[in-house]
């Protein structure tokens, strides 16, 4: 049997590693939309991952403009000053959680963009895709169609792999995405809770595994 080549990403370094130190974890939805039902959900997940004893930090991409990706703009005038600071924002955690919203069976330009940025080196001396690589991430989804935004994790999954980030096989789709919070932003089904506390617990149990390793 032929032996298989695997790719020795770089890690960050993580300072004052100790058993006891918690996961950081970064928490966006991958929207501008004020009243998005994935920040909605992004803020669930991120109440969720704290009570599961993780380091959180909630993003909101609206904060952090940029324009759309162009290799001639980046040769002129370098990374822009928000993607400067995603990017800084990424490398300053060990793992992310993800809400997704779905647009046409795919994720949001937005995200992709925010992702391009922040994937590009500033110095001729940083490691490659030093952002995302060894990092981990637990995708979810918010939609009013019956699949709750499903099929849009399919690609920002191969993504987030093929750039080196290591994701949980677990993720939630919530349908109906209309009815499914409250006014408060809560879920109306107790049974979303249940499954988001779960996904929570097993991304910081296992990004506090891959951060011990580093």
């Amino acid at each position: 049997m032929a032996a298989i080549d695997f790719i020795d990403f770089p890690r960050e370094p993580r300072q004052n590693t100790g058993m006891n130190q918690p996961p950081r974890i970064l928490t966006f939805a991958g929207s501008l939309r004020k009243d998005s039902y994935n920040k909605k959900l992004a803020r669930l997940a991120a109440e969720a991952l704290r009570a599961a004893g993780a380091e959180v930090t909630l993003l909101d991409l609206a904060d952090y403009p940029m324009p759309i990706f162009n290799q001639d703009d980046e040769d002129a005038h370098g990374l822009p000053e928000t993607a400067r600071r995603f990017k800084a924002l990424l490398r300053g955690h060990d793992g992310f959680l993800i809400a997704s919203p779905e647009y046409n069976s795919s994720f949001s330009g937005v995200l992709k963009n925010a992702i391009d940025w922040a994937s590009r080196a500033e110095s001729d001396d940083e490691a490659p895709l030093v952002a995302f690589a060894g990092k981990s991430a637990a995708l979810v989804a918010a939609s009013p169609g019956a699949l709750g935004g499903l099929r849009g994790l399919v690609p920002l999954r191969m993504l987030l792999g093929n750039i080196g980030v290591f994701l949980l096989p677990d993720q939630i789709a919530i349908p109906d995405a209309a009815n499914a919070f409250d006014a408060s932003g809560a879920f109306t089904d107790a049974r979303r809770s249940g499954q988001l506390d779960a996904l929570a617990r097993r991304l910081t149990a296992f990004t506090a595994g891959l951060a011990s390793l580093k």
